[in-house]
């Protein structure tokens, strides 16, 4: 986990380990309210990283807790003057006092000893904090059951103290002064065992959301289902999660399709084709269920940022129902009309993206063979119209070597497959996507099917 302009240094629970052999220190994150160990390294002052940091971080959490900080400093500042003006006066006050007839020492004494008084009773108080929820990211059991938080958008009680990094304090003296009076507080007992999960909190980070009552069952916790469940219970949904291989789910032995009945609905979020989708709607509908098909474009950061686009169809008033929950796991969502639309549009927009990043492959490797610098090449499309996080983050992988699933190779040929298909069917030629898809075919040969579709880089150096 890497520290940004988001956190504060406090002091861990009395039963809470440090790592062996790590100089790293307990801090608490804005928004999230999550707790970690965090390495010395990792730690930024604020204003020093702030604006460096929101460029590389676009999402909608990073940028939530960055208002949460800002409020935080907002109130802290508030307090400053205040105390500032309030000392101002009862020195004038004295001043004069002094002038008009000046007191015995011992009457000086006691004077001095009120006021002091009167500062230590308020330092105490602010060391009063409310208990903070906390999240739990498991991928089999995600039962939670805490206690509500009052907090909302992640900002800070009234009586919490400045603690986010100063500028121009080492580490080792930030634990001085107010960061040594926060108290790390318990959270509720959280159950495990069951999949069945209430998400306490309903204050919705994403805006003002009211979850819908419906009982939600989610299948698959893969790179993006993870994401998205994980904010449906932060927006305060009630989810049943099954993560089994997907046929068995829904056709096999007391799966999703025997349980179908008036009333149940069925929501498919997969990218499949649009014959697929249609027959597995025909089934669902011939029960007396409604479904919408509903897949998502985005990756695994934009999942768990929230931050999904939602392409829906089928059923008008399903979709609507579902309109909380499209709230939660994304930043739009549009209905395209009826059953098969959403898959269509689904396969051609992975069409483009998936040519368009094997464009990038070759041009990189291009500049590699000509003895062009790959990075300034990089630096160059960054500053023109060809400028986007999707070509930075991929760029950096391949010149990196980093291939760590975002988007599985394997499922972006897979699509490009399903789009050539898809042309083929209505007579239309796709001569550029049916080349990209030649080389991701070659990078599979070469066991990169389950490496991130940047992979398909090492297609044109073998």
């Amino acid at each position: 986990m890497t520290a940004g302009p988001r956190h504060v240094i406090v002091n861990p629970p009395k039963d809470l380990k440090k790592p062996r052999g790590k100089k790293c220190f307990f801090v608490k994150f804005f928004g999230t309210e999550d707790h970690a160990w965090i390495k010395v390294e990792q730690l930024k002052p604020y204003h020093a990283h702030k604006e460096e940091m929101i460029k590389i971080n676009k999402g909608k959490r990073f940028q939530q807790a960055v208002d949460a900080v800002e409020e935080f400093l907002r109130r802290a500042k508030g307090k400053d003057q205040t105390s500032s003006h309030t000392s101002a006066d009862d020195k004038n006050r004295r001043n004069s006092s002094e002038e008009r007839s000046r007191p015995n020492s011992g009457d000086e004494k006691r004077k001095l000893s009120l006021s002091e008084g009167k500062v230590k009773k308020n330092m105490g108080e602010g060391k009063k904090r409310v208990t903070s929820g906390s999240t739990e990211r498991g991928s089999k059991c995600l039962k939670r059951a805490q206690e509500q938080s009052p907090r909302k958008r992640g900002r800070p009680p009234k009586d919490e103290k400045d603690l986010t990094i100063p500028e121009s304090s080492t580490v080792k003296g930030m634990m001085a002064g107010p960061m040594a009076a926060f108290k790390w507080q318990p959270t509720a007992s959280e159950e495990t065992g069951s999949t069945s999960i209430q998400a306490a909190d309903s204050t919705a980070v994403n805006g003002s959301i009211t979850p819908t009552d419906k009982k939600i069952g989610f299948l698959g916790l893969g790179l993006m289902g993870s994401g998205i469940v994980s904010n449906l219970l932060k927006m305060g949904h009630t989810v049943t999660v099954w993560n089994r291989t997907a046929e068995k789910l829904v056709l096999g032995p007391s799966g999703v399709l025997q349980g179908i009945r008036p009333g149940k609905c069925y929501v498919d979020m997969s990218t499949v084709d649009a014959d697929t989708v249609t027959e597995l709607a025909q089934v669902i509908v011939s029960r007396g269920g409604r479904f919408l098909e509903a897949p998502v474009s985005g990756n695994q950061q934009l999942s768990n940022d929230g931050m999904l686009v939602i392409l829906a169809a089928g059923d008008r008033g399903l979709y609507e129902d579902c309109s909380s929950c499209f709230q939660a796991m994304g930043k739009t969502s549009f209905f395209l009309g009826e059953v098969g639309n959403a898959a269509k549009m689904m396969l051609i927009v992975n069409m483009v993206q998936g040519s368009f990043m094997a464009t990038i492959a070759e041009g990189l490797t291009l500049a590699q063979v000509t003895g062009q610098s790959q990075q300034t090449l990089l630096d160059i499309l960054n500053q023109g119209q060809l400028a986007s996080i999707f070509l930075d983050q991929k760029c950096q992988n391949i010149l990196q070597g980093n291939f760590k699933p975002d988007f599985y190779l394997k499922y972006i040929q897979k699509d490009l497959r399903l789009a050539i298909a898809l042309g083929d069917a209505v007579n239309h030629p796709t001569p550029m996507a049916a080349a990209a898809n030649e080389v991701y075919k070659r990078a599979k040969a070469l066991d990169q099917s389950d490496n991130d579709m940047s992979a398909v880089y090492r297609a044109y150096i073998h």
